[in-house]
């Protein structure tokens, strides 16, 4: 069979890549290694730890926030198995979702491991032998893996899913540990730590750099790492693990300061590495096709375009941001070059967000990044302890914080710590989209009482005009 596009991986990346180029007339096949659609995000990513954190978060909720408005209940009790079968519900609606618009888009999917055999080839081990797909064009979406922790003698520190876990491991546990140490105080960890945390687990941070959240705003970074303590977290910063002890049941975790000194133990029941993903190319056949690399990542042009006529690549294994909307937005750019179109994605407006709660939302740059770029900067912010809505809530945790150049008042970055921060960045997304100012969004209507105002009155924050702080 001969194609216009093969795709190899099914992921965010891969599957609405594919789905639009079959949109646009290209006869189109995508090649999966695992047994259902969706890759990482959907089947042990972003999709089963947001059903767990919104759980999670509903039963926090009912232990400790519902009597102060007047909503009296017995306290709630887990049932970890169903609070699962959710999770796995959620993930098995997404998936088949995925097959379903697969099918209706008339493209040929191949279950399989791929591998590129030349320019315009791609041969598939399936259960029934090796598959050869013939085809114009070829799309890289393999995503990317769980990056390896090594212990201070330089050995890999082994993740077996139940006491030592990665994040797969940390979406599945049967049982709430009473001890959970989390290696990385990155997005991952957060997230995945404050499930637990929720249901009743101890958590500790060890976290190599001096902060938690690496590149999001430094004061966003601080206020959030103090909400997380209030919330039972203990943070052991510019420490690193030097070894991980595995007992039958548990760990002792041993970490001390970068420098080496000061070296401590901490006994763990699941120790959850959440140190990094590294770009997944194992067995794609690149080196021998001489496809170039750089630190593991596939290099491409502005086209998505590697260094080999007619092979392209998108999402987690090239430059940029590992986000699962960064990888869509590729995925239909380069769908629509390979279809004669203008594809784009403007790599200065993605949104970033940690859905903890209060939630961390990011986009364009931070305050930090906008002066080291030589911009003179204006920053407004509005606390949420200041808005309508957000009081009637209990929900006053956090703010928004807005950087805009002060010579022309556009709007570079935008940063929120509190509920619904996830959403609330969609308005400064579409500012930014369209080079808009700080004073756009402050003669911006919004409706009273929302959260939504926030935003506006941070932007009029930026001249020193908002009215209610």
């Amino acid at each position: 069979m001969t194609y216009d596009l093969v795709v190899i991986g099914s992921g965010p990346g891969g599957y609405v890549c594919a789905i639009r180029a079959a949109q646009l007339g290209l006869k189109t096949a995508i090649v999966e290694k695992d047994a259902t659609f969706g890759g990482t995000c959907l089947n042990v990513g972003c999709i089963p730890s947001k059903a767990l954190l919104h759980a999670s978060h509903m039963f926090a909720e009912a232990g400790h926030s519902l009597a102060p408005l007047g909503v009296m209940v017995d306290p709630p009790r887990l049932d970890l198995a169903t609070m699962m079968k959710h999770k796995d519900e959620t993930v098995g609606a997404n998936v088949a979702g995925v097959a379903f618009l697969l099918k209706k888009n008339k493209i040929d999917s191949v279950i399989g491991r791929g591998r590129i055999a030349a320019p315009g080839v791609v041969e598939v081990e399936t259960a029934g032998g090796v598959q050869r797909l013939e085809t114009k064009n070829i799309v890289i979406a393999t995503g990317s893996a769980v990056a390896p922790l090594r212990d201070a003698s330089g050995a890999v520190i082994e993740i077996d899913e139940k006491v030592v876990v990665s994040s797969t491991g940390a979406l599945a546990l049967d049982k709430v540990p009473q001890r959970l140490v989390v290696v990385g105080a990155g997005v991952i960890g957060l997230e995945l730590g404050s499930v637990w945390s929720r249901l009743g687990a101890k958590v500790t941070v060890v976290e190599y750099l001096d902060r938690v959240l690496p590149g999001f705003d430094a004061e966003i970074a601080a206020r959030f790492r103090k909400v997380m303590e209030k919330q039972g977290f203990t943070f052991h910063l510019s420490s690193k693990v030097t070894r991980v002890a595995r007992a039958k049941a548990d760990a002792v975790v041993t970490f001390s300061g970068v420098d080496g000194a000061n070296e401590q133990t901490i006994d763990a029941d699941v120790v959850l590495i959440a140190t990094g993903r590294l770009p997944f190319t194992e067995g794609l056949g690149l080196e021998t096709l001489g496809v170039a690399l750089e630190r593991g990542r596939v290099v491409i042009d502005d086209r998505f375009a590697t260094n080999v006529a007619g092979i392209y690549a998108i999402g987690d294994v090239v430059r940029g941001p590992m986000l699962a909307h960064k990888a869509e937005d590729e995925g239909l750019a380069v769908a629509e070059i390979l279809a004669g179109q203008h594809g784009h994605v403007n790599y200065k407006v993605i949104p970033g967000v940690v859905y903890t709660m209060p939630e961390v939302a990011s986009i364009g740059l931070t305050e930090e990044e906008a002066k080291a770029q030589g911009h003179t900067v204006a920053v407004g912010k509005f606390p949420f302890s200041a808005n309508g809505r957000a009081r009637a809530m209990r929900e006053t945790e956090g703010f928004v914080k807005i950087i805009a150049d002060a010579a022309d008042d556009r709007v570079l970055g935008a940063h929120i710590l509190g509920a619904g921060a996830g959403e609330l960045i969609a308005q400064l997304a579409v500012l930014m989209e369209f080079s808009g100012s700080a004073e756009d969004l402050a003669r911006t209507c919004t409706a009273h009482p929302t959260m939504s105002e926030a935003v506006k009155e941070a932007a009029l924050a930026v001249a020193k005009r908002a009215v209610h702080i």
